[in-house]
């Protein structure tokens, strides 16, 4: 049984793990493109009202702050918000953020009214039930606003899985390897979360592979590249079929309809 996980007991490792690496670098790189498109797309003259949910340490977020919005950060970990709260200091943003001690399904009771921008990244796989959840962070999303959704890729598990000889643990359905800590436990499908979306009547406004090729490098020591090489080739493919599906995450954004447009399709607005 997949229970929601709490990162108390990991939370050092967890962040020196996902933001100290190449994999953490290549994921900030392509996610921030994405992020720059979402926030072109406001009034740039008025500060944005951001939740970032499930945030951990907001290395994200924090970048978004810095353009002057403010953020509402939600983390289940408070081991993990004690992280945050050091570096957001570190960097000077205090007075942009707001952290709360909250699971992400709870979060509604510490918002006044929803928000511009939803991030929901990296937080789907460690939730027992994924799909239900994200279909409740989407009422905190504002008409006219946009959730931003990143989630560990199914279709990008079961490759990595195929090419690596893994044949009997696919056949078992390829459970969670508690041994490994820092794995998600599960893969999300991307259809699945496509189909909430569009269900609750967002338009996807884009999608982006994260780590397209990266992660099924058999051997560093193998070819000819630098780092740099990858990055820039990771960003060039990042966006295009049959690379997207098969990154490692995916990066999905949506828009959620204005009330005018909303009526003007036969919907009523809240």
């Amino acid at each position: 049984m997949i229970e929601d996980r709490n990162f108390d007991d990991l939370a050092q490792k967890f962040a020196k793990n996902i933001y100290g690496t190449a994999k953490g670098q290549i994921r900030q790189t392509v996610v921030w493109q994405d992020i720059e498109q979402i926030l072109s797309g406001f009034d740039g003259d008025i500060p944005l009202r951001v939740l970032d949910a499930g945030g951990g340490i907001g290395q994200l977020s924090q970048k978004v702050a810095e353009l002057g919005h403010y953020v509402t950060l939600c983390d289940l970990s408070g081991e993990m918000l004690t992280l945050a709260e050091q570096e957001i200091a570190k960097n000077g943003l205090l007075e942009q953020y707001r952290l709360v001690h909250s699971p992400v399904q709870h979060i509604g009771d510490h918002l006044d009214e929803p928000v511009d921008l939803v991030l929901f990244h990296a937080v789907m796989e460690w939730l027992s039930d994924p799909i239900a959840v994200l279909d409740q962070l989407l009422e905190q999303v504002k008409p006219g606003g946009v959730i931003s959704v990143m989630f560990y890729n199914y279709n990008g598990l079961l490759f990595k899985n195929l090419i690596c000889g893994n044949l009997t643990h696919i056949e078992q359905g390829m459970p969670h390897r508690k041994r490994f800590k820092l794995q998600p436990q599960q893969g999300i499908k991307p259809d699945e979360v496509y189909s909430c979306l569009i269900n609750a009547g967002l338009t996807i406004l884009g999608k982006t592979g994260v780590r397209t090729f990266h992660d099924y490098m058999q051997n560093a020591m193998v070819g000819d590249y630098s780092f740099e090489q990858v990055l820039e080739m990771e960003q060039k493919l990042c966006r295009q079929e049959p690379y997207l599906s098969l990154g490692r995450y995916i990066h999905v954004y949506a828009r959620k309809p204005l009330c005018e447009e909303m009526q003007v399709n036969g919907s009523n607005c809240e």
